[in-house]
């Protein structure tokens, strides 16, 4: 399936590494003029480098004005992806305040930031829009270690389901994709922590970020015209269990 996004405005969170990265470089593409958002300048000069005619910015999401004051100054947009994400392992029993703060900064709290900015831009406009928020297959399957981030990702497949209640009169759409694990940056070092997925995936595989990036990108489009609310599992089959 070919998408064509050409006249679109789309901007992506966390998209210096990864999976962000890799839709950042998809949309563009696709046509669409795309605003990458990242914390880290290094990553967005090298994605730069690689898609010049991206526009990049440099915000540490935990900043909540600084990244409010920064987004509005975009102007309006048509495609949202709140993908910027952390991650931490942890025992329940042991997970320090500073890692939940930092995840539910990251994790949830910038979503709703970034997505307040932006979807008053679209009800302004008056000509709908689509928004993806990152979960994980973590937000309902149970796995050792993973209280804090497990949790966060929980709280942003229910906020997606009420974006899109809120939301959905001024035809604006919000969905999650939700992927098993994906080996980039963030998961890489864990893999021996994750082998219990894998033996419950009946695929036999994790998946490819090109799994990811082509259903956030098909969400995203019109193909996806009359699906708002659901949470997409990317996952091999994983979570028919």
């Amino acid at each position: 399936m070919e998408v064509k996004l050409n006249g679109k405005r789309a901007l992506v969170t966390g998209a210096g590494k990864g999976i962000g990265r890799g839709i950042v470089k998809r949309l563009a593409e696709c046509g669409a003029e795309t605003f990458a958002l990242s914390r880290t300048q290094q990553d967005l000069d090298s994605l730069k480098a690689e898609v010049p005619n991206i526009n990049i910015i440099n915000i540490d999401l935990q900043d909540w004005d600084k990244t409010r004051e920064e987004v509005s100054k975009i102007g309006h947009i048509d495609l949202l992806v709140n993908n910027a994400g952390v991650a931490c392992v942890f025992p329940f029993l042991d997970t320090p305040k500073e890692e939940i703060d930092r995840l539910y900064d990251v994790n949830v709290k910038a979503v709703f930031n970034v997505s307040q900015v932006i979807a008053k831009r679209m009800i302004e406009k008056g000509e709908g829009g689509s928004i993806v928020n990152i979960s994980s297959i973590l937000s309902r399957t149970a796995q050792p270690n993973t209280s804090a981030y497990s949790s966060t990702k929980g709280a942003v497949d229910n906020m997606t389901r009420c974006m899109a209640l809120e939301l959905g009169p001024h035809n604006i759409r919000v969905n999650s994709v939700n992927p098993t694990v994906v080996m980039t940056k963030m998961t890489e070092g864990h893999e021996h922590s994750v082998t219990n997925l894998l033996k419950r995936t009946p695929m036999g595989r994790f998946a490819d970020m090109k799994d990811v990036v082509n259903a956030v990108v098909f969400l995203l489009s019109d193909e996806s015209g009359m699906i708002s609310g659901e949470s997409l599992r990317v996952d091999g089959g994983l979570g028919v269990y």
